[in-house]
């Protein structure tokens, strides 16, 4: 089974960029769709899934995160995620674009870099207060009420999302994102969608610095400054991912894996898959 692609789509041009969906409706619609929402299906968006009341897990590619009442869930574009339709939590989730996040920084004062699965900064699952949980309710619901107005005003949906991000954000660890300016942010995060997007499947370093215009040598500060690792750790890290996630979810043989991702050799991409998780990938399949 390939894992199927889910574009941002909702429909809404008025508010072109992001949507927010009650789990509930959700639950209901499944069949209306084309992906199965319960099934493993990679998001070429974002989602902020917030857990209002109920328990549950939430897989988010290989892995299944259990979610409880008062929960944040950061799910990263490109990542591959399914929904507990079994247990069925409560809540809502804010789906949202690369261009709609580019143009919050440009309006509102933004934290420069948001947590991404390839660093240390990233925990899919966000555990907040109470105090902050009646706020973050709040506002989720009043962008409900925006996005449903026949008088949406997109610039006041904008406020009150990025108060909300804001005050999830602040639960995160954003320390290593002090040493980053702004220019910098967005040199990393450019660099973090070439690798993610899989537009080129080249491992080295120097290749994804031409294609940004910079050296190797300050590609690697800003991630070393960003995240705590090497261009080619990320790199690596992200090679890695994507086998698993295939390896996980699609049946897929190692040959077939490895032309994927770019080695010519299937020898070579077992011994570059064992070096980084001790495993095989048969092994690692045989593991799940």
């Amino acid at each position: 089974m390939k894992i199927p692609k889910v574009q941002f789509n909702s429909g809404k041009s008025t508010r072109s960029g992001i949507e927010i969906i009650e789990l509930s409706n959700l639950y209901k619609i499944d069949s209306k769709l084309n992906h199965d929402p319960a099934s493993p299906h990679r998001v070429e968006f974002y989602g902020l899934l917030y857990i209002a009341s109920g328990i549950g897990k939430h897989f988010i590619d290989f892995n299944y995160y259990p979610v409880k009442t008062g929960n944040f869930i950061f799910v990263q574009k490109n990542q591959v995620q399914a929904f507990d339709f079994t247990n069925q939590p409560q809540g809502w989730i804010i789906l949202f674009t690369d261009d709609y996040f580019s143009e919050l920084q440009s309006n509102i004062r933004l934290p420069s870099i948001m947590p991404n699965n390839l660093t240390s900064l990233y925990n899919p699952v966000i555990s907040i207060s109470e105090p902050l949980k009646s706020s973050c309710e709040a506002l989720l619901n009043e962008i409900s009420i925006e996005q449903k107005s026949k008088d949406s005003d997109g610039l006041l949906m904008q406020l009150i999302f990025s108060a909300l991000f804001i005050k999830v954000m602040k639960e995160i660890s954003q320390s290593k994102s002090k040493n980053l300016s702004d220019t910098r942010s967005k040199k990393f995060y450019g660099f973090i969608r070439l690798v993610e997007d899989r537009s080129i499947t080249s491992r080295e370093a120097n290749d994804y610095a031409s294609l940004l215009n910079m050296t190797y040598k300050s590609l690697n500060e800003i991630c070393k400054l960003a995240s705590g690792k090497t261009a080619k750790q990320l790199i690596d890290l992200e090679t890695i991912l994507e086998a698993k996630r295939k390896l996980a979810v699609e049946n897929i043989q190692v040959q077939a894996l490895a032309y994927d991702l770019g080695f010519n050799e299937v020898t070579n991409f077992v011994k570059y898959f064992k070096r980084h998780t001790t495993l095989t990938p048969s092994q690692f399949k045989a593991s799940l």
